[in-house]
């Protein structure tokens, strides 16, 4: 009888990828973590409990089929792996990177519930779809049939890339237009390589373009090509512009020099990382080096500014979060590889204002949490008399994110917009009150994870399909 390849959670340890040391990561933005070796990836999925109900599947938007690709990794049948995780998602590698698999599939292990360490399914995920690319097994999209049917998308993020494969994968013709000059939206321009590298990105958009999908990029919807000429052009537009509109903060010396948007600083520095040259990097203004630097937020994109500024070669990083630690919407694995590379938290911290035009410091105000919000999570309140101003030259804001408007850009007023400004769609189908538009992304959620992005254009493309009579089947081949 064949050994049992898997359910060795009890004899053997959960063991991440080697991670670079942090004074050498801290020099460049290369990826920090290294890539599994086929014995390590086998080992480390055969500790897959294989649960009779998967948590990690239920608890992952996309519902990869996690157990039965952990299992094939640890049986050596790697490019059946492959084929099983890329039926459910359009990028695993990519979602392997970036996903917040501490919150998501392995939050939801049950290994783990039981002390025995979670099963590192986003590095095997990673992995195994690295080593597809390495071995050509990543084929081109080839439709069997071409369509007449022809598809806009509006933008060229994760939503509207993961759109953009489903259809084309069954004969339809796209276009994607987008604003900037290279595809990937916040994939490209928003998260930094040491996160995820640029060429991890780039491929895919060769394989969409090599596919037959046409991009259309440095078009700025309402400037360039009006809203309504895309949807006279196609049978079926998809909204999928994310938001990139920055929370304002309303306090003494907003507008200052050296009070910087996180979008703007992240692009700037991921511009560098291409090679381009960058004006508002060489002139010193998004250029952290030397400078006493502080964020402020505790999401994901604040981690990715404090941990820029460290490789930028920043005198000192600190992140400013209104609430502790265990209450941040970041991810916990990004706050411990943040502080290993030497940025200081100062947690239970809001700005009250700023000192100085160019900016010299932060007037802090201490919190302490409160009652419960709406949200369920305790509410900061204000320390009286605990102020203090923590010096700075330069204060990136990474307070979140809201959705531009839309209607009025795109002189579209029939838009349906909800009081937040999302694009009110169905949830599922993406579909609008408008005939032939639809919505995915962040869009029509609000600032979400790029998982959900995948999972709402993926859905968006089969209904698609299905209205134009198409055979789902094919789309997923």
């Amino acid at each position: 009888m064949a050994k049992q390849p898997m359910l060795k959670f009890t004899t053997v340890s959960r063991d991440m990828p080697e991670k670079r040391m942090p004074n050498l990561r801290r020099e460049d933005f290369k990826e920090i973590y290294a890539e599994y070796a086929d014995e390590k990836a086998q080992e480390q999925s055969s500790r897959c409990s294989q649960c009779g109900v998967p948590y990690c599947q239920t608890h992952c938007p996309l519902h990869n089929n996690i157990p039965d690709w952990l299992r094939l990794t640890a049986e050596g049948r790697l490019q059946e792996a492959y084929e099983v995780s890329q039926a459910t998602n359009t990028f695993p590698e990519i979602c392997g990177r970036i996903c917040p698999q501490d919150r998501l599939c392995e939050g939801n292990c049950v290994i783990e519930q039981s002390g025995h360490g979670t099963v590192t399914i986003g590095s095997v995920e990673k992995y195994i779809t690295d080593t597809a690319w390495e071995n050509g097994w990543v084929q081109p999209i080839k439709p069997k049939t071409e369509r007449a049917e022809s598809v806009g998308i509006i933008g060229a993020g994760p939503g509207g890339l993961a759109a953009a494969d489903v259809l084309r994968r069954a004969g339809v013709q796209v276009t994607i237009y987008d604003r900037y000059d290279r595809a990937g939206g916040l994939l490209t321009y928003g998260i930094p390589g040491f996160k995820l590298e640029k060429d991890v990105v780039m491929r895919r958009n060769d394989q969409l373009a090599e596919g037959g999908v046409n991009f259309e990029l440095n078009c700025d919807v309402g400037v360039d090509i009006s809203f309504a000429d895309i949807r006279d052009k196609h049978d079926a537009v998809i909204i999928a512009t994310g938001v990139y509109k920055t929370r304002d903060i309303q306090a003494p010396g907003v507008g200052g020099v050296g009070l910087e948007r996180a979008i703007d600083f992240l692009t700037v520095s991921n511009r560098k990382s291409f090679g381009d040259k960058v004006e508002e990097f060489d002139s010193g203004r998004f250029n952290a080096e030397g400078k006493r630097v502080v964020v402020i937020g505790g999401g994901d994109t604040a981690m990715d500014c404090v941990r820029t500024s460290i490789r930028q070669g920043a005198t000192s990083v600190k992140c400013l979060y209104r609430r502790d630690r265990a209450n941040m919407p970041g991810s916990q694995r990004e706050v411990q590889n943040a502080e290993e590379e030497g940025v200081v938290f100062e947690w239970l911290s809001a700005p009250k204002g700023f000192v100085g035009d160019p900016v010299t410091g932060v007037m802090v105000q201490k919190m302490r949490l409160g009652a419960p919000d709406v949200s369920g999570r305790q509410a900061p309140e204000v320390i009286e008399g605990a102020d203090y101003v923590e010096e700075a030259d330069l204060v990136i804001m990474a307070l979140g994110f809201e959705p531009e408007d839309l209607p009025t850009l795109w002189n579209t007023p029939e838009l349906p917009v909800n009081r937040w400004g999302t694009v009110k769609a169905d949830y599922i189908t993406g579909a609008t009150e408008l005939d032939g538009v639809y919505a995915v992304g962040d869009i029509v959620r609000g600032a979400s994870l790029v998982v959900w992005a995948i999972k709402d254009g993926r859905d968006c493309a089969q209904a698609i399909l299905e209205k134009m009579g198409a055979s789902v089947a094919i789309a997923a081949e």
